[in-house]
């Protein structure tokens, strides 16, 4: 009790000390909380909407899951007598054919898409009573002919639609027009789908082709009748195979697709939360370091009076319990108000997330309070037990011991032997033959270099930190060199609060050396392999298929000297050893090998392109020992077995089209009938000599009435690589954030404890005539020697991670490295600016000290 007794005491006496540490614990937990609160919010959302419109069973196609989007456009159906086989079973109170398919694109009369803007699928279905269970009509009423469409609710408000409003939906089958005859609300949370509906031989005469079929049947059960009992009922009246569905396995296939994104989206954040936890540790490390020092004579009169070592250990790490749960309990409240922003950021972007949902499990605050806790008593440890060594005798000493000025021998040996270790294995990576065998490497070197880097900073900071100041600090003066003996002045403090923005500047560092290798590799790899002058493709490049229409349109676009189709077909191909696997299969026309250029290791690519070829990749080749001349067997989905010859070896040396099989479109027709014949995923197109702005123009136009597609020159098709690879990045910066901002509360922290450290010694300085303003700057110019001590090792550290990791990149093709001068050269720059940041305070703090009270300070 009397430990206890004393740990509260001193945990409140320094609570003021304890604040940022507590800020650093408080956003690492709440990152973590926020997380678990926002993914499981997202998952109640789309369990409640599963639940509430799956049917008891559904019965639908057999075949592989295509996730609604067929390569085809049109999703496979079946016939609608088999809804009358249905009723007939014992036990079925109901059954309805369904129509739906996500290959659609709904525009308004000004040509806009009205789909979703959040990834979400635009959905194009017939009204059924099934609706009913999650859709309201709020206004007019269902559609009742093919000049009658309904939208949902959320969609009109978000698009200003009405009542009467005509729109366009363009389908495979062919473009149509309908007016809005009403608006139906979800009954239960949208999570960003846009959903329109028409009645049935509407839906199937527009969406799918032909009238008499569906894409799913929604059976209803009697009550009496549980729902598996009623698929195996269903599943033995009905001849054909069909799959059949409870609403419990439909719900689990629904969460199984979304799951991927949300697991995906849940540990990358997690992962960054778990860096800012990492760099926290060293804020701990530093405030209870300094804590300790700094009440030297005070735990030596403690241990003078009978305390012993372990009494004084625990009283430490009971401060660092105290200081878990405050920070913890504050993080996990925090988190709670995170999740709630994030699903507000959601619902901004188009993904609708209602708090009703709002989702708080009881494992989420056991979670965070856990770690929160775990991380600041296990970095506590080592201070703790360096306070169990004081002596009694310290209580005769100064505050401070002589060996907090040294950085330890054995210390600084095992970071060089740790460093040196992580420099090989980055070296090994980088002479990797293969990809899995030099990700271990690499990521073993990134954990042996950092832990390195850590544990060598103090060394390392007493030549760096002099290097710096004759560069930035000696131009200052007296002032400058007093800071820079500030900062000398205890290695092991400096080189951990500079190891804290190490950490962050390091991943910031890597990933754009990365990022900028792979726009570069992919720039090269676009100018030395693509011929065609224009791409076309779905503007959210989600995998839709080009309208068969649209296709006609750019085939007569003028200044054209040759328009190209790429059909991707599934298939299983059989080599001559007899070893079958699914085939990476492209149906193409013969200007393809005009349009991307693709080394050709054997044979004529041009003949793969004849009756009954086909191209095959050097990897494939090289594994089953196929040559030119060989036969191949293909077994196409749905269609017909084919003997092809193969006509040509082609190199896998490439990011294009890797591993790919190519053969005419004339033989895909050959063997797959007309309605599971892919449509074109992607379209290219070169313009006549001279003609290159005209066609470009005319392309454009010839497209204009469908938005949902993007015509690409090659610096369009750059610039858009380029971006979207800069977004990803900066959302990853945006999370590093994180880790960086608690940095610099390390740096605040630890300038704010030195000053209180040297109280006295300020006080004195002011007496013999330094001023406030040069106190000031001398406090900013140590934070800003810090600071660059800090990126410059973070900075070299993750451009050594970046160059081994695009060399192991360069085995799948990214050749080209890339070191982005400026960004690192922004980075280096800015934290300087960051190192003035987190003086401000401290240095103000300092400078209003009263200078006969410092003196006096014992």
């Amino acid at each position: 009790m009397t430990v206890l007794k004393t740990s509260l005491r001193n945990f409140l006496a320094h609570k003021g000390r304890m604040a940022l540490s507590a800020v650093a614990v408080l956003l690492s937990v709440a990152f973590v909380s926020g997380t678990l609160v926002f993914t499981d919010t997202m998952n109640t959302t789309f369990d409640k909407l599963f639940a509430v419109a799956s049917a008891d069973v559904t019965v639908s196609p057999e075949g592989p899951d295509d996730d609604g989007r067929p390569a085809t456009g049109v999703p496979r159906t079946l016939p609608a007598s088999v809804v009358d086989e249905v009723r007939a079973v014992p036990g079925v109170e109901s059954a309805q054919g369904a129509v739906a398919t996500l290959s659609v694109t709904v525009v308004n009369a000004d040509n806009e898409n009205v789909g979703s803007t959040s990834g979400a699928p635009t959905i194009a279905a017939n009204w059924t009573d099934n609706d009913l269970k999650s859709m309201k009509i709020t206004s007019g009423q269902a559609p009742r002919g093919p000049t009658e469409v309904m939208v949902d609710g959320d969609t009109a408000d978000k698009h200003g639609l009405k009542l009467g409003d005509e729109l366009r939906t363009i389908a495979v089958a062919g473009d149509f027009t309908a007016r809005i005859s009403g608006i139906a609300s979800f009954q239960v949370t949208n999570p960003g789908a846009s959903i329109v509906y028409f009645d049935t031989a509407t839906a199937q005469r527009n969406l799918l082709g032909e009238e008499g079929v569906f894409t799913e049947i929604l059976v209803t059960g009697e009550d009496s009748v549980t729902d598996e009992r009623l698929k195996r009922d269903l599943d033995a009246a009905l001849d054909a195979p069909y799959t059949l569905r409870t609403a419990e396995e439909t719900a689990d296939a629904g969460r199984e697709q979304v799951g991927s994104f949300l697991d995906v989206m849940k540990y990358a954040m997690l992962g960054f939360a778990g860096i800012a936890l990492l760099v926290g540790v060293f804020l701990i490390v530093n405030t209870f370091s300094m804590l300790v020092a700094q009440r030297t004579r005070e735990i030596g009169l403690m241990r003078a009076i009978g305390a012993d070592r372990r009494q004084v250990n625990r009283s430490v790490l009971t401060e660092a319990l105290l200081l878990g749960l405050v920070g913890s309990l504050a993080g996990v409240a925090a988190g709670v108000g995170l999740a709630v922003g994030l699903m507000k950021l959601m619902s901004a972007v188009g993904m609708n997330l209602s708090l009703d949902d709002l989702t708080v499990k009881w494992t989420t605050p056991v979670v965070g309070l856990a770690l929160g806790v775990v991380v600041t008593v296990v970095a506590a440890y080592l201070p703790a037990r360096r306070a169990g060594k004081i002596s009694p005798m310290a209580a005769l000493r100064d505050a401070g011991t002589p060996s907090d000025g040294r950085a330890g021998r054995v210390r600084g040996a095992v970071g060089l032997v740790l460093s040196l270790g992580g420099g090989a294995a980055l070296l090994a990576a980088t002479g990797a033959e293969k990809a899995s065998e030099g990700s271990v490497l690499l990521g073993l070197g990134i954990l042996l270099s950092l832990v390195g880097f850590v544990v060598v900073g103090p060394l390392l900071a007493g030549g760096v930190v002099r290097v710096l100041s004759a560069l930035v600090l000696r131009m200052f003066g007296p002032v400058g060199r007093m800071a820079e003996r500030n900062a000398l002045r205890n290695p092991r403090r400096t080189g951990a609060t500079g190891a804290a923005l190490m950490i962050g500047l390091a991943l910031v560092a890597c990933l754009s050396v990365v990022g900028s290798s792979m726009v570069a590799s992919a720039t090269d790899e676009l100018d030395r392999s693509v011929g065609a002058d224009f791409i076309v493709q779905s503007a959210a490049q989600d995998g839709a298929p080009i309208v068969p229409k649209a296709g006609e349109a750019l085939e007569r676009a003028e200044g054209l000297a040759h328009v190209t189709g790429y059909r991707p077909v599934a298939a299983t191909i059989t080599a001559p050893d007899g070893s079958a696997e699914p085939a990476d299969l492209v149906a193409a026309d013969a200007t393809y090998a005009e349009d991307v250029r693709r080394e050709t290791l054997e044979g004529d690519l041009a003949a793969a392109y004849g009756p009954d070829a086909l191209s095959v990749g050097s990897d494939y080749a090289e594994q089953h020992g196929v040559s030119v001349g060989d036969t191949v067997e293909l077994e196409f989905r749905g269609g017909a077995v084919a003997r092809l010859t193969v006509a040509a070896v082609t190199s896998d040396d490439t990011n294009i089209d890797r591993g790919v099989k190519y053969f005419s479109l004339a033989t895909a027709e050959k063997y797959l009938p007309a309605d599971l014949m892919p449509q074109n995923m992607i379209m290219f197109a070169t313009a006549q000599e001279g003609q290159e702005e005209a066609a470009y123009t005319a392309l454009k136009s010839a497209l204009a009435e469908y938005p949902q597609y993007t015509v690409k020159n090659q610096t369009d098709y750059k610039e858009d690589l380029k971006n979207q690879i800069g977004q990803l990045l900066n959302i990853v910066y945006g999370l590093l954030a994180l880790a960086i901002i608690v940095a610099v509360l390390g740096v605040v922290n630890t300038l704010a404890l030195s000053v209180v450290e040297r109280t006295r010694e300020i006080g004195l300085m002011r007496a013999i005539g330094l001023s406030r303003r040069q106190l000031r700057r001398m406090i900013r110019l140590e934070s800003v020697v810090i600071a660059l001590f800090g990126a410059l090792l973070g900075l070299g550290l993750g451009m050594g991670w970046g160059t081994a990791a695009q060399k192991l990149l360069a085995l799948e093709g990214l050749e080209v490295l890339q070191i982005p001068w400026p960004t690192i050269g922004a980075v280096f720059v800015g934290s300087a600016f960051v190192g003035l940041f987190a003086a401000l305070v401290p240095a103000f703090r300092a400078g209003r000290m009263n200078v006969l009270n410092a003196i006096a300070t014992e």
